[in-house]
């Protein structure tokens, strides 16, 4: 990815490294170590009729409860495609992170609990990276209509 400075994670302004990919007012942010996919699956999932948040940094503020999710100010609207290079984006101005997918770690379960990951003080649902190839569009899914138990 081009280097776009240090991401900053301080009380005032709460930048992660992570992609953040909305499905109209709905978001996840996709978490995990460098080169471990999360501009591939937020491509994927621009595939499936997401729009682009924000790429490599998210800023995520705290507002009524819920965890909004939005492009740093100096961020460029590009995503990365490995071996194409940084692609042009419509931004999403700001959605309401609703999942978070840790590609850092790997899920095993059939039908694993349900997790939470707390951003400041607001949990989320987290799942675990993918381990089939429907998972893009079971991300998609959970953002729309949520999950069962």
């Amino acid at each position: 990815m081009q280097d776009r400075g240090p991401a900053r994670n301080t009380p005032d302004d709460p930048v992660i490294h992570a992609t953040t990919i909305a499905f109209g007012t709905r978001a996840v942010v996709i978490l995990g170590p460098s080169a471990s996919g999360k501009s591939s699956l937020g491509l994927m999932l621009m595939a499936l009729g997401g729009q682009l948040v924000a790429d490599d940094r998210t800023l995520l503020r705290s507002r009524g409860g819920m965890l909004i999710a939005s492009a740093p100010p100096d961020l460029p609207p590009l995503i990365e495609a490995r071996g194409i290079g940084l692609l042009r984006a419509d931004l999403c101005t700001e959605a309401r992170v609703v999942l978070a997918v840790d590609l850092g770690q790997t899920e095993t379960l059939r039908l694993p609990p349900r997790r939470k990951l707390t951003f400041g003080s607001v949990a989320v649902d987290v799942v675990h990276g993918p381990a089939t190839p429907h998972f893009p569009a079971a991300i998609r899914q959970y953002i729309m209509s949520g999950r069962e138990v």
